[in-house]
């Protein structure tokens, strides 16, 4: 049986790196904490950034990996629509998967239109 994975779609971070991380710890960690009270997976969906983005959003992914194991963490982070979901159907059947900034190529269109 293929566990429940639960998602965390994000949008409306600031473009500035400390800036976005700060807002992602005041406003989504509480409730990225609380989905993971009930779901056995959680999967973060993130637009695409810049590279200075990186370490704060795999330190966030992996902390909420250990602090919750066996529980699943994993984040997305740019590509299509179709990419994200493809994405997203592969890490809830993917059980060993876990703690990981999956970076897809592409971007969506919204990020293109900006």
């Amino acid at each position: 049986m293929t566990p429940v994975q639960t998602e965390l779609a994000l949008d409306d971070l600031p473009r500035d790196a400390g800036d976005a991380a700060r807002a992602f710890y005041t406003a989504y960690m509480d409730r990225a904490e609380a989905l993971l009270e009930t779901a056995e997976a959680l999967a973060i969906v993130m637009p695409s950034a810049t590279s200075d983005h990186d370490d704060w959003r795999r330190a966030v992914v992996r902390d909420l990996a250990r602090r919750h194991a066996p529980k699943r963490v994993n984040m997305i982070a740019g590509g299509t629509d179709r990419d994200r979901a493809a994405t997203l159907v592969f890490l809830a059947s993917a059980a060993g998967v876990t703690g990981q900034l999956l970076q897809l190529a592409g971007q969506a269109q919204q990020d293109r239109a900006e």
